[in-house]
Formats: C-alpha cells, sequence, structure tokens
C-alpha cells in the first residue's frame, strides 16, 4: 500500500533497525520503545487488521515471534522471564505484533513509550537481538 509506513519500511524506502526477515515476515526494532528490545513482528503483505489474516498466515506469524522472543529474554533476562505481546490494531494500519520485554505488568503499557530515543540506541538494541537471534 502507498502510504503505509510499514510497507515502506519493508521495501527499504525508510531506514529501520532490522532484527530478522524470511519470504513473509520482517522485523524490526521499534523506534519508540516501552522497554530496550521492544520488537515490532509484521508480514510484509499489507493487511490492515489481525483478523483479516487466513489461519495459516496468521499461525506463522505467531510461530515467526517465538525465536525473536527467546532471543530477547536471552539478550535482555527480563525479570519474569517473559516476553510481553501486545497486538493493539491502531497506529499503524498494517497488521504488527509488538514483542517487549517484561520486568513487571506495567511494562505493556503503550503509553510509556520513548519517542525521543536517538537511532543509534535503536540500531544497537537490533544488534543485540540479531547476535542471540535462535531460529527454528
Amino acid at each position: 500500500m502507498d502510504g503505509c509506513i510499514f510497507c515502506k519500511i519493508i521495501d527499504g524506502k525508510i531506514p529501520c533497525a532490522k532484527i530478522w526477515e524470511d519470504d513473509q515476515f520482517f522485523a524490526f526494532a521499534d523506534i519508540a520503545p516501552i522497554k530496550t528490545g521492544h520488537t515490532l513482528v509484521l508480514p510484509k503483505e499489507h493487511i490492515s487488521y489481525i483478523f483479516d489474516m487466513d489461519q495459516k498466515s496468521l499461525s506463522d506469524l505467531m510461530e515467526a515471534c517465538k525465536p525473536i522472543a527467546t532471543a530477547l529474554i536471552k539478550t535482555y533476562k527480563p525479570k519474569t522471564n517473559r516476553i510481553g505481546v501486545i497486538v493493539a490494531g491502531e497506529g499503524v494500519s498494517h497488521v504488527h505484533i509488538h514483542l517487549i520485554p517484561m520486568d513487571h505488568g506495567a511494562d505493556l503499557n503503550l503509553t510509556n513509550a520513548e519517542h525521543n530515543l536517538p537511532f543509534g540506541e535503536i540500531l544497537k538494541t537490533a544488534k543485540q537481538i540479531k547476535e542471540l537471534l535462535v531460529q527454528n
């Protein structure tokens, strides 16, 4: 879709701190993280609403998140030993899943996003996750 910021990121028209991709999905560090390591995972195909995805694609999207979540746990060692998952469905009209290292349940509040983080810090975050990314 022409105006979609995520489609432009996937197409390389807007820079991002890419963490991983395959033929179906793309993952990158969020530019407004609520916790260090906050990662977005999305389908390359422009789909605006998660429940418009066919069953296999939805299942494949969650499967793509699993090794990234494992890398986030190894990289950031959250106190809960868990990665929070948010599917907000607003903001950008392109399906995306937020993966967030959780020290506390309150860590999943999107209003806590850091909007002024230098891009160099975002790139550092992506590099740390990539180094420990475990693919099945």
